[in-house]
């Protein structure tokens, strides 16, 4: 797939929709094996009234279509999913390098032990594991870890 009409853009409340659709297929694709604490519905609910109008929701769209999300807490790297076709073709980095220059003082984030790719994609760009837990803090119960990034 080629890329160079790639757009990274704040969302807007129209894009709740495609946005919640990307996080649906990259979560079942990535995965499969784990418990999701909402049904699709909720999720869809969740990010049309909460994540894309309430928290600082970024976008990458090729012709107009959402290929990949990401949603900043403050230092929190709270979200990160790319459309799965879409993986592989520097999205992720870009939205990575982005939410670096957007807190610069450094970044945190939570990914399940089990996603091994998304793991060593952090560990790639700078993040060091800080903190494993067995998921009892988390809705799906899962063993998650807890990832920081300091700038040099």
């Amino acid at each position: 797939m080629k890329i160079d009409n790639l757009v990274v853009r704040r969302a807007v409340d129209s894009d709740a929709p495609a946005v919640a659709e990307v996080w649906l297929r990259s979560y079942t694709a990535a995965l499969p094996d784990v418990r999701r604490a909402h049904t699709d519905e909720e999720v869809r609910s969740w990010f049309r009234h909460v994540v894309v109008p309430h928290r600082e929701t970024w976008v990458a769209t090729v012709e107009d279509a959402v290929v990949a999300l990401m949603v900043l807490d403050g230092e929190d790297l709270d979200q990160l999913y790319i459309d799965p076709p879409w993986r592989g073709h520097g999205i992720g980095d870009r939205l990575v390098e982005l939410a670096k220059r957007r807190s610069a003082a450094g970044l945190s984030l939570w990914t399940f032990q089990i996603n091994a790719p998304a793991r060593r994609f952090y560990e790639r760009h700078g993040f060091v594991a800080a903190e494993y837990t067995d998921g009892e803090g988390n809705e799906e119960r899962e063993p998650d870890v807890r990832y920081v990034w300091s700038p040099a």
